[in-house]
């Protein structure tokens, strides 16, 4: 049998929404979407949709590493964004860090996201050795 292991980042949302940072079921890890906040819950890069895109995906790595996979392991990506306008600044920050990895990715527009300052979340798919 196939250990679940779960990844919290210690946020107050997890327990309140009932969901984790990160699962890995096996070498597969997922990532819940994942936005631009620091360690206390706010908000980086207010305003600048590359530099909360960078964040968003500084802390999927942090997510991935304490389930035992690293960035390069990533296959797929899923990229809200609430002003799709901003697909170049969002797509640099993400290619940047995906250049040679290059996984499956989707970008779409959302209405908005929880807190109005943030612009982008990101969903994360892994797996270990791929």
């Amino acid at each position: 049998m196939t250990r679940r292991q779960t990844v919290t980042s210690g946020t107050p949302w997890e327990p309140i929404v009932g969901y984790a940072r990160a699962v890995r079921l096996g070498n597969a890890v997922y990532v819940s979407g994942t936005t631009a906040t620091d360690d206390r819950g706010a908000v980086v890069g207010r305003g600048d949709p590359y530099a909360q895109t960078r964040q968003a995906l500084r802390n999927i790595e942090r997510a991935l590493t304490a389930a035992g996979a690293t960035m390069a392991d990533v296959v797929r990506t899923r990229i809200f964004a609430v002003n799709i306008d901003q697909w170049q600044e969002i797509g640099r920050a993400h290619g940047e860090v995906f250049a040679t990895i290059r996984p499956a990715t989707t970008m779409v527009e959302v209405r908005r996201l929880i807190d109005p300052e943030m612009l982008v979340e990101i969903e994360a798919e892994a797996v270990i050795g791929a």
